[in-house]
């Protein structure tokens, strides 16, 4: 399930691919229907995009509230960015913007908390956002990373359920679309010049690359002919 007409999975779906999972990509804001149950698939992920979580759209709402089956079948699901923001809302918790209108667009310093150091100990120093709001920790969930300007960056509800605010599946060809078509974002306050995107990719992927094919190792760790459906930026 993807968010616009020429997104994609990215280097989450290439190393998903590779650790033998079938991809089952679908658009519900064109119309694709969203399962009834997840019986045939691994696992859901949900990638960012262009809209809001708080937005009123029905195919927003209905993703929201679609998030029951994961939750409620005990199967993995894994939001980033705005995928992160509708777990929250699905979670009861508040999805905004920063008080002081403040943006994270571009290389920003992430920290990794106790709980995720003991998940994982090789998190990256630096990741990549381009988002405008952010959420706060929903009842129940373990703080897994922690940044300055929006201090919820990713967490863990129940044992299978986990959201990252910031972009590791980025492609470098992928910041350079991202780049060009998000420009006009560049002016809002905090955030970086395209060329700063660019320049940060070189100094900060490769952790950030090491780092995402062990996280998927842990979100993902089911029978590998099953169907993993995906919804992407």
């Amino acid at each position: 399930m993807l968010h616009q007409e020429r997104s994609s999975p990215g280097r989450v779906g290439q190393m998903l691919e590779r650790k033998g999972f079938m991809l089952d990509i679908r658009r519900p804001v064109l119309g694709d229907p969203l399962p009834k149950t997840l019986a045939d698939h691994a696992g859901a992920v949900v990638f960012g995009g262009p809209m809001s979580a708080n937005d009123a759209d029905d195919f927003v709402r209905a993703e929201i509230d679609w998030i029951s089956v994961p939750l409620t079948e005990n199967k993995p699901y894994l939001g980033i960015c705005l995928g992160a923001q509708m777990l929250v809302k699905q979670l009861g918790g508040m999805v905004e913007s920063h008080s002081d209108g403040l943006t994270e667009i571009g290389w920003y310093p992430l920290r990794a908390t106790e709980k995720g150091r003991a998940l994982l100990p090789d998190w990256p120093d630096m990741v990549y956002h381009f988002h405008r709001e952010g959420f706060d920790l929903p009842a129940g969930a373990e703080l897994l990373a922690e940044g300055d300007t929006y201090p919820n960056q990713a967490f863990r509800y129940g044992r299978t359920a986990w959201a990252l605010q910031f972009h590791a599946e980025l492609t470098r060809a992928m910041m350079q679309r991202w780049v060009v078509h998000g420009a006009h974002r560049f002016e809002l306050p905090n955030a970086q010049r395209g060329k700063a995107h660019l320049d940060g990719h070189l100094l900060h992927d490769e952790p950030l690359r090491v780092w995402l094919s062990n996280f998927l190792d842990i979100v993902f760790l089911q029978p590998p002919q099953q169907r993993l459906l995906m919804e992407s930026v």
